[in-house]
């Protein structure tokens, strides 16, 4: 069974030299419960796949299947859909919202999804070391913790497939192998496929598959 499929993806933006091809027919498949790496130098259009993927920017052209469903076709709200329930994207930045307290954030993406499940929230925060922090605020917590509260945001809704953009670029390495060793965990644990975007060959060789980005072409 197939969860994600991409299809000789192209992508092309303006620059002040004219125009810019980031991807130039790019396809790749992804089952559930299989983990992905993609590596490349900065420029070769990894952050431009995954957001295209989660359907935060459109294809110029090609194809996109997630889950049984054309991304393409779906409008501003499928699309938005899509994002909540289907797909979980975790960034480099965090994203927190500073307002909230820990537990709040971690509930935040299931509650959009309609999928809050207290005893699942309870059980990330637990693995995730912050059950001692839930009535605390981002900005009281390292970057590390930080990191391990987007994670469980993320996996709170239980999305297909998980999206991640260099989620250990802001940690030390120490910090960025046990956040990267709890991520697997609980992707596996959860059977969603996980999409990796990541410079760190060591972080990139702990997943069961690896693809190289060069100029916008797989490798």
């Amino acid at each position: 069974m197939t969860l994600l499929c991409v299809e000789n993806l192209s992508k092309t933006y303006a620059s002040a030299d004219g125009p810019f091809a980031v991807l130039r027919g790019v396809s790749l498949t992804l089952g559930p419960g299989e983990s992905l790496a993609l590596t490349g130098e900065s420029g070769s259009g990894k952050s431009t796949l995954l957001h295209l993927i989660g359907g935060l920017d459109r294809a110029d052209a090609g194809r996109i299947m997630l889950d049984g469903q054309d991304i393409a076709r779906l409008d501003d709200a499928g699309r938005a859909a899509l994002r909540r329930g289907t797909v979980g994207v975790v960034f480099q930045q965090f994203n927190l919202i500073p307002s909230l307290k820990i537990a709040d954030n971690i509930a935040f993406q299931a509650r959009l999804a309609g999928r809050y499940d207290p005893a699942w929230c309870a059980t990330l925060a637990d693995r995730m070391g912050l059950a001692d922090h839930l009535r605390k605020y981002p900005e009281h917590l390292s970057g590390g913790q930080q990191q391990r509260v987007a994670i469980a945001r993320t996996l709170a809704p239980r999305p297909k497939l998980v999206l991640a953009d260099e989620p250990t670029g802001n940690l030390d390495e120490t910090t960025a192998a046990t956040v990267m060793a709890l991520l697997l965990e609980l992707v596996a644990e959860t059977g969603a496929g996980l999409l990796m975007v990541t410079h760190s060959q060591v972080l990139a060789a702990r997943l069961q598959r690896r693809l190289h980005l060069r100029a916008g072409q797989l490798a």
